[in-house]
């Protein structure tokens, strides 16, 4: 059966890098044709000009646009494109031609398909691209300056506009349609909309080429969006290719190309100019300049088709062909699953990211302020309360207009329209918010970014819900989903859980939604209202946030938190308590985002002791006269009731100035600011120590709480505008130092944060002291992109460039820095800094990229020696030469650790596995198949208590007994056995602890590496699959590459079985534990800990005999005493997930699934799956008399690839779950 052109063109991007044809219009410019030429004999008497409408030529002049087309194919384009850009009812309407829009189209298709007949052999095949423009209208941007909320199209008209031209391309006989030089995202939009539909419509599906256009070097679209915010945008189209065209030349175009390489998950296309139009509107750049830089793209790895735009003629494709031939194309990246909004800018919601505010002030429900200003038609305002939210940290802006004296879906539209034409506010996703799908889908026609849809629900029943989830998709939003259904809304955790979890199965099997895309809603409802049922309502919501987290991959939660606290409305400080309190836990339960008022946040560890407990004991409802303990005390802490800055206590303007700086920075307190500043300058001396002490504690302070997520990013926000308004007030003392500095520099310096990065304080302190130094600093700033940083270099003549960066991301952007560097040819020194770097990272990383010196500088008071020695002739030699033999060792310490060569391959270890005699082997059926939950008496577990681990725990190393004897260590042994002795006996007197625990025991057989797990005997439904990994260590003659898996027998050997377990000792402890710390007992606390840790290792070695004994029975008559036990002479092994014989931790989401571990012990897993409470284990059983335990070591690449494959992760991901065993750096 031949292949499809979408399986042909599939196959061949693959193979190599395919080529797409030239320009038309430049091609059609060299027949210099006359308005007679343009009308023909069909057109000779329409009653206006018609000279430019270069797609009316598929008509008259065909013969013309065919010769194009041929002069492609004869050079090597893989693809052509139809001559049909402006082929829209919107653009021919200028030549008062759109009816003949469809016809063009057919005709357009007709001609480049009978040219790529002609010229497409078996080996060669060609294929043709309807061409889609982007027409003559936006929808996101006004025609008229004085009314920026006005729009001359609406998406609906476009999508009318594009599915005619569409289905006129396909008619005509495309493989392939290409939305191209799309300059506003939103038109794209419709034109994926319109494709969608007519694919759904008419039954035919074509792949989809979508080609945005960076306008000028600011790196954005002409509607403001940057590469990253575009590919987000339109990700759901599923297109073949993602790429960008015209607008530039191949130098300017460069790094956006390189920018879209990284983010596309798909192949990525690039068509530039030919250089940049001169002064006669013609193209300078030859085919062979042209190819040059192409050809470097695909070099770098950056694309999988290339051609050209305005001013490419068959000489450049030529060129390019040539130039491209036999390169590698660039390969499918493996990219994390996230939530991938965007505004004008990206936002990518990854497992790093901590919390994500919405604003939720932009709101006529729930702002009366807002309210009123809409209902006023003041909307000018009304956009300061949305740019005052996004100033305040909102991440997300919430929009509602559902108002009964509103027409909520015209004001939803012009609300939009007008903060498209806002950057400030434009620059982050919006959340579409309302109760009207009408008003939703109103809203969804109105943004280019990829917006959230708040909300969607079962309420209607699952076929409206279906049908708004499709729609949804098609406009490319994600989805909150609202825990309600036809019953109604969920209050209970159970509910909202089982809502949730049914509509996580509709929307990932029934409808094919991206699961990053779906937001839970489970519902945040009011508590301390004095009635009882509501008492649970925080748990309830902080609970099904858990469970949601652990069962539902990828899928994130969210909520309106000002909810929770609308008992106390009126008293706002008791109110900000109740959400820092809420968020705390629900952040810790895995909350991702929540709609909140970004400038009213309290600091979770800055609230009062008695406030907080009080309500941390309603929110978790640990008393049942919570709620009217809290009611009693609220009046202490009323307010002004306006949300306004509360009055401040004066006692903290008597401490110190440096503590007084350090509650400013913490508080985002402004008001003193500047005396405190003048009062450290006044006791410091120098404006540096001022920043490099108090202020710099301060933040650190900061910093610590915003990791804790004992703070939020609006409080951060805040406390960096305090630390600016200082610095800023120190400023003219700085700028004094440095003038009274020799004016003859000793080198020019230029400084800059990398992009991504916005952190330029430790940045500036270094460039202050370089420049009292008698050097010229050149600083860029922050958020500088490699291209500027490198111009301005070289136009400044600068001699070292110094990089900063603070967070993660920077490092790789500091790599990249240094590779283009090299790449142009640079010969200066490169110094790094900032708080994320490290000698270790610049010598492994940054240095081998560029040969000319990357040197990492420690701190401010090293960067003058480095700047110096680095400008002298005499010392420079020398210095570079140590820093390379230093860097070299810290490179060779670290290749010293590689084990590559010590390894075989995956395929070499699995034919070397643990040699099982299945043939002589029956397994044991188990007594008690599926689940078995378990509460067993602490008392039980008393007696087989390890204790050697125990004195270990507290550093005292020998085995128990005789420890107890130690000549050295005896005495002490002897008091720390007592005293656990003691806490044993009140552990069981008191009921300190209980035990629990989960057992399951399933049919399974082998399948390579895998163990696939049966519901059932009959062995006809899979239930969930294991995955091992198996050791790939050179072995000597009669040892073996062991895994896991090795020790269940495959299908063809018979039936056989496996087992997992999770079990606690320590429900209960962190009561005692609080109990012990609040009395400053360390002591007590910490032994009670190693206690539960013990007990919860007993109660498994308990469980494991009672598995091999009764619930499995392979074992019955085992007779074994606690040594026995402890040394494991018995049958069979119960190895750990992320420990040495199965190290991947991912593996506990599957057990946990399989057990239903948190409902059955209440063991929950934590983001990096460890497990709470800390006195838990888990695991698997295996029966086998030949299984034992191993290590599996380090690991090469070949296996971790085919590891990730088999569990459907990305290859980044599972490597940085197994860093500590690969023996190899990931790319």
């Amino acid at each position: 059966m031949s292949k499809t052109a979408a399986e042909q063109i599939q196959q061949l991007l693959q193979e190599r890098i395919l080529i797409l044809d030239g320009a038309m219009g430049t091609m059609i410019q060299e027949h210099r044709l006359e308005e007679a030429d343009y009308r023909g004999e069909r057109f000779a008497d329409w009653h206006r000009d018609i000279k430019g409408n270069n797609d009316l030529l598929v008509l008259t002049q065909p013969e013309i646009i065919r010769g194009i087309h041929e002069a492609y194919l004869d050079v090597g384009a893989d693809i052509i494109e139809t001559n049909s850009f402006n082929a829209t009812r919107t653009s021919q309407a200028d030549y008062e031609m759109e009816d003949l829009a469809r016809e063009i189209n057919v005709e357009a298709a007709k001609l480049a398909r009978a040219a790529a007949d002609k010229y497409s052999t078996p080996e060669k095949p060609r294929f043709v691209a309807g061409g889609l423009g982007p027409t003559s209208r936006t929808l996101s941007i006004s025609p008229d300056v004085n009314d920026p909320g006005y729009r001359n199209v609406s998406f609906a008209e476009l999508v009318d506009v594009y599915m005619e031209s569409v289905r006129g391309l396909i008619e005509g006989g495309v493989d392939l349609l290409l939305i191209e030089t799309i300059f506003d995202t939103l038109n794209a939009k419709a034109a994926i909309f319109a494709c969608q539909e007519v694919f759904e419509q008419d039954g035919v599906e074509l792949p989809v080429m979508i080609s945005g256009t960076i306008t000028d070097e600011s790196g954005r679209t002409l509607s403001g969006q940057t590469t990253e915010a575009f590919y987000n945008s339109l990700r759901h189209a599923n297109a073949l290719s993602f790429g960008l065209n015209c607008a530039l030349g191949p130098d300017k175009l460069r790094q956006y190309v390189e920018e879209m390489s990284r983010v596309s998950e798909t192949w990525v296309s690039a068509y530039p100019n030919a250089g940049l139009p001169n002064e006669f509107g013609e193209y300078d750049l030859d085919a062979d300049a042209m190819a040059e830089q192409v050809s470097e793209w695909a070099e770098s790895g950056f694309v999988n088709i290339v051609g050209g735009c305005c001013g490419s003629t068959p000489e450049h494709i030529r060129a390019i062909a040539e130039a491209v031939a036999g390169k590698p194309p660039r390969k499918l990246p493996e990219i994390t699953v996230e939530c991938r909004l965007s505004g004008l800018e990206p936002l990518n919601i990854g497992k790093d990211f901590l919390f994500v505010n919405v604003g939720e002030r932009a709101n006529v429900t729930g702002s009366a302020i807002f309210k009123r200003l809409i209902l006023n038609e003041q909307y000018e305002e009304a956009l300061d309360v949305c740019q005052t939210q996004v100033e305040n940290g909102a991440q997300i802006v919430d929009i509602n207009m559902d108002e009964g004296m509103l027409d909520g879906k015209a004001a939803m539209v012009r609300f939009l329209n007008l903060c498209a034409a806002e950057p400030d506010i434009a620059r982050v996703p919006f959340m579409i918010d309302s109760s009207k799908w009408e008003i939703i889908e109103a809203g969804l026609q109105c943004v280019q970014g990829k917006a959230i849809v708040n909300s969607i629900s079962l309420k209607e029943g699952e076929k409206k819900f279906i049908e708004h989830a499709r729609l949804c998709r098609r406009y490319g939003a994600a989805i909150i989903v609202m825990a309600f259904d036809e019953e109604g809304q969920a209050d209970t955790q159970e509910r909202k859980v089982e809502i949730c979890t049914r509509a996580y199965r509709v929307l990932t099997e029934g409808v094919g939604f991206p699961p990053e895309d779906i937001i839970f809603d489970p519902n945040i409802f009011a508590i301390a209202t004095g009635i009882e049922e509501h008492d649970n309502y925080g748990v309830d919501f902080i609970e099904a946030t858990r469970a949601i987290k652990q069962t539902l991959p990828h899928a994130m939660v969210s909520g309106g938190v000002s909810n929770v606290s609308f008992s106390f409305r009126g008293n706002n400080p008791v109110r900000e308590a109740i959400h820092a309190v809420f968020l705390y836990h629900a952040i810790h339960a895995g909350m991702d985002m929540g709609i909140v008022n970004a400038g009213q946040l309290a600091v979770y560890d800055e609230l009062p002791d008695e406030l907080r407990e009080a309500v941390e004991d309603v929110v978790l409802n640990r008393r049942p006269d919570a709620g009217d303990r809290l009611v009693e005390i609220a009046p202490n802490y009323m307010g002004d009731g306006t949300g306004g800055a509360k009055q401040e206590s004066p006692e903290w303007r008597e401490w110190p100035v440096e503590k007084r700086l350090e509650h400013s920075l913490v508080k985002g307190i402004t008001e003193h600011i500047e005396e405190d500043t003048a009062e450290a300058l006044e006791k410091l001396g120098r404006p540096i120590l001022v920043i490099e002490g108090p202020l710099m504690d301060g933040m650190n302070v900061v910093g610590d709480l915003f990791g804790d997520g004992k703070m939020f990013l609006p409080q951060v926000v805040k406390s960096a505008r305090v630390m600016k308004k200082s610095v800023a007030w120190l400023e003219p003392y700085l700028e004094a130092e440095k003038a009274g500095c020799d004016i003859d520099t000793k080198g020019k310096i230029l400084m800059a944060t990398v992009k991504g990065d916005v952190h330029d304080i430790g940045k500036n302190i270094v460039g202050v002291v370089l420049q009292c130094n008698n050097y010229e600093v050149v600083d860029l700033g922050v958020m500088v992109p490699a291209e500027k940083i490198l111009e301005t270099a070289r136009a400044e003549n600068v001699d070292i460039i110094g990089l900063s960066g603070l967070i993660t991301p920077s490092l790789d952007e500091m790599v990249h820095v240094a590779k283009e560097m090299k790449r142009l040819g640079f010969s200066i020194p490169l110094m790094i800094g900032g708080a994320t770097t490290s000698k270790a990272h610049t010598a492994v990383k940054i240095e081998p990229q560029y040969e000319h010196g990357a040197i990492y500088v420690a701190d401010a008071s090293r960067a003058v020696g480095v700047a110096s020695t680095l400008l002298s002739k005499e010392n420079k030699p020398d210095f570079m030469a140590g820093v390379r033999e230093e860097y070299e060792e810290v490179r060779q310490r670290r290749a010293g650790k590689d084990e590559t060569r010590n390894l075989v391959s995956i395929s070499d270890a699995r034919a070397n596995p643990t040699p099982v005699d299945w043939s002589d082997y029956t397994a044991s059926l188990p007594a008690n198949p599926g689940i078995t939950v378990l509460d067993v008496p602490v008392a039980e577990l008393v007696d087989t208590i390890d204790w050697t681990f125990f004195f270990h725990a507290w550093q005292l190393k020998g085995r128990f007994p005789k420890i107890l004897d130690d000549a050295e260590k005896g005495e002490e042994a002897r008091k720390l056995y007592d005293d656990a002795r003691a806490m044993l006996d009140k552990i069981l007197s008191e009921g300190w602890l209980k035990a629990k625990a989960v057992v399951g025991m399933f049919p399974a057989n082998s399948n390579g590496d895998d163990v696939v797990l049966y519901t059932d005997e009959s062995r006809n439904e899979t239930l969930t699959t294991l995955h091992f990994l198996r050791k790939q260590g050179k072995q000597p003659s009669g040892k073996y590459n062991e895994c896991l898996s090795d020790f269940i027998a495959p299908a063809s050997a018979g039936p056989d079985y496996i087992g997992g377990f999770a079990c606690t000792a320590g429900i209960g402890i962190d009561d005692k534990v609080a109990e012990f710390e609040e009395d400053h007992d360390d002591y007590s606390a910490l032994m009670l800990k190693a206690l539960a840790d013990r007990l919860a290792e007993s109660l498994a070695e308990w469980l494991h005999a009672k598995v091999r004994r009764e619930l499995w029975g392979y074992a019955a008559d085992e007779q074994l005493d606690n040594d026995a036990l402890i040394a494991e002479q018995y049958q069979g092994i119960r190895p750990a997930m992320g420990y040495p014989a199965s190290p991947d931790h991912t593996e506990k989401d599957l057990l946990w699934e399989l057990l239903d571990a948190e409902n059955n012990t209440g063991i929950w897993l934590t983001e990096s799956k460890a497990m709470v409470p800390t006195a838990a284990v888990s695991g698997l059983y295996f029966a086998h008399p030949d299984a034992r335990y191993f290590a599996v070591g380090k690991l090469n690449r070949d296996q971790v690839a085919d590891y990730a494959e088999r569990k459907g992760m990305a290859l980044s991901e599972i490597e940085r779950w197994l860093a500590p065993n690969l023996a190899y750096d990931p790319e």
